[in-house]
């Protein structure tokens, strides 16, 4: 099975979504982080310019236990938050 595999050779970029202030068209466009944020609309009609709209950017997902504030309660919270929960 030598040779089958070849793993695969590519760059992940995130991918930004503009605005334009003239026509009010939304795009996405994968750039690096380094790249110079876009100025003007794609739409060939507009020459509008574009603000970069706020996102999530590289959509980072967790998983498992460990992310929430009550993954660390201690046995005598949880015990107190449980007893409350049965008396209403």
């Amino acid at each position: 099975m030598m040779g089958f595999w070849k793993p695969i050779n590519y760059t992940t970029m995130p991918n930004y979504d503009y605005r334009c202030e003239d026509c009010d068209h939304v795009f996405e466009v994968f750039q690096k982080m380094s790249d110079d944020k876009l100025t003007t609309c794609e739409k060939p009609d507009c020459d509008g310019s574009v603000k970069r709209l706020l996102g999530s950017g590289s959509g980072v997902i967790f998983k498992g236990s460990g992310f929430y504030q009550t993954d660390y309660r201690s046995d005598s919270y949880k015990k107190g938050a449980e007893s409350d929960k049965s008396q209403h």
